[in-house]
């Protein structure tokens, strides 16, 4: 039986404990605030409630497996899981709407045909059949399997984009999102639509590969889940599992760094002091200069390292909006309001400015427990947005004067919207570094392909032997499905050594 110490408690952190605890290891997870579930928060005000992190679960099989392989109660026991239909409602600058099915390939052809147009359909039908082959290209390399120690398997972008012809030049092939979105799909509502997938995931579509077609492909073939009572919800469930499983938690504990002892991780040391011995030390949170010794940068060395420096990662802004009058039946879960000018919005979210016009998304979740009765209602807006530092959102007023813009932009789902705001509370990426310590409340995308291995993530495995990563600045990258996925990889690699090569 090893000790481990986790540095951080978010899900993907406490998914390798839980793991870690069930085949045998004593852990010890250490915390920096006083709770878990790092960018899973919730803010609960006059009986209404949000969440502040992500909002949706995709691909729900992540955290099946891990409920299975750490207890007797499925996940389906522990938390209450609903598919959310539709999937989304879009609204574009030109007045179009359209409302996508959940799950329902056939359905969403059917519907952007009806919205945008007899052959729109047939155009994103093709356009997730190469998303498809990018996915099974890629999956295994990609989501299920440690990152190997030559990355360059995954520095060719997977996904086959189409050649187009052109007179007295060469054949051009869409590299990048925005590629895909002007050459294949034409219609610049369909390339709204797949530039805000990537937006969404904090990507900007003018850089990142092709290959992040896997991410509408993942939404539109597998789901999404609503978690009642939030997301938040699967992180006290995760917890649950840990301390059913044995594993300690030490909240208020600040890792200041890794310790060191005859060339491996031996251990921690605290902020007050206190150092903590240990067999193996996985770090669940993001790498900062001075932890891990030897490499002062911060990243950690080892196998890939973070996508982008956290400066110019993106994060979010929220309104959590507690609305009088009750929740309007036939309501759609979420609609995302698009920007009517992409290039400047990305220009400025990945520019460290505030949008004119931002993409709003709205959240109005069919949920008792989000809201005091029937007669009121919890709404989120949330907008990507350049992180701390390039923008100081310390800045009141101009906390105060976005939050009015992202306001307004959503009136167009929320009719009447101004009108029943009981109270709206800002919450912005300075409020993330905050309480999850990432720098300047960026938030980790999803690992990609192709690029030359930019979109990649560090390596599970580091270069300091018994320090491994998990967590959304590890590989596979962020989110809830992807930093399970990270906690499960840990544990293999901790329990089966180097040679683990993921779960078949």
């Amino acid at each position: 039986m090893a000790r481990i110490a986790v540095i951080g408690a978010g899900t993907g952190a406490m998914a390798a404990a839980a793991r870690l605890a069930v085949a045998g290891h004593r852990v010890t997870v250490y915390e920096r605030s006083q709770t878990h579930g790092g960018a899973m928060g919730r803010y609960a005000r006059d009986g209404f409630v949000f969440d502040t992190g992500p909002s949706l679960l995709h691909l729900p099989a992540v955290y099946r497996d891990l409920f299975l392989k750490t207890g007797r109660e499925p996940l389906e026991q522990c938390v209450t899981l609903t598919q959310v239909d539709p999937a989304s409602r879009h609204l574009f600058a030109d007045g179009t709407a359209v409302s996508l099915p959940n799950a329902s390939r056939a359905g969403v052809l059917g519907a952007l045909d009806q919205a945008f147009g007899k052959g729109a359909g047939a155009r994103w039908d093709a356009f997730m059949d190469r998303a498809g082959t990018a996915w099974e290209r890629s999956r295994r390399p990609l989501l299920e399997e440690p990152l190997p120690a030559d990355p360059r398997v995954l520095h060719e972008d997977p996904y086959p984009a189409v050649r187009r012809r052109r007179l007295f030049r060469a054949a051009r092939q869409a590299r990048t999102v925005a590629d895909v979105g002007a050459q294949e799909l034409v219609d610049p509502r369909l390339a709204a639509l797949l530039e805000g997938y990537a937006l969404s995931y904090g990507l900007d579509p003018r850089r990142a590969p092709a290959a992040a077609a896997l991410l509408p492909y993942m939404e539109q073939t597998f789901g999404s889940w609503y978690v009642a009572g939030g997301m938040r919800a699967l992180a006290d469930a995760v917890y649950e599992r840990c301390l059913a499983r044995r594993v300690t938690f030490v909240f208020g504990a600040e890792v200041v760094r890794v310790a060191e002892k005859d060339g491996r991780a031996a251990g921690v040391e605290l902020a007050d002091g206190t150092s903590v011995e240990a067999d193996h030390v996985v770090l669940g949170a993001q790498p900062r200069p001075g932890l891990i010794p030897g490499h002062e940068g911060g990243a950690g060395g080892g196998v890939g390292e973070p996508a982008a420096d956290a400066g110019s990662v993106p994060g979010r802004f929220l309104v959590l909006l507690s609305l009088r009058g009750a929740r309007e039946p036939g309501t759609v879960h979420r609609t995302v309001v698009h920007t009517g000018d992409g290039a400047a919005e990305q220009e400025a979210v990945f520019g460290g400015r505030t949008a004119v016009r931002p993409t709003v998304t709205v959240l109005r979740p069919d949920d008792p427990g989000t809201r005091p009765d029937e007669e009121h209602e919890a709404v989120t807006l949330m907008a990507t947005v350049a992180p701390h530092g390039p923008v100081d959102w310390t800045d009141g007023a101009l906390r105060d004067r976005f939050a009015d813009l992202v306001i307004d932009r959503a009136s167009a789902a929320v009719p009447g919207l101004r009108e029943r705001i009981l109270h709206a509370e800002p919450r912005t990426p300075a409020d993330t570094a905050a309480e999850t310590g990432a720098e300047g409340g960026a938030v980790p995308a999803p690992a990609l392909a192709g690029a030359d291995g930019a979109f990649l993530h560090g390596g599970n495995r580091t270069a300091l032997p018994g320090l491994y990563r998990a967590g959304g600045w590890s590989h596979p990258g962020g989110g809830p499905a992807h930093a399970g996925m990270s906690g499960a990889l840990v544990a293999g690699l901790v329990v089966e050594g180097d040679g683990f090569r993921g779960s078949r």
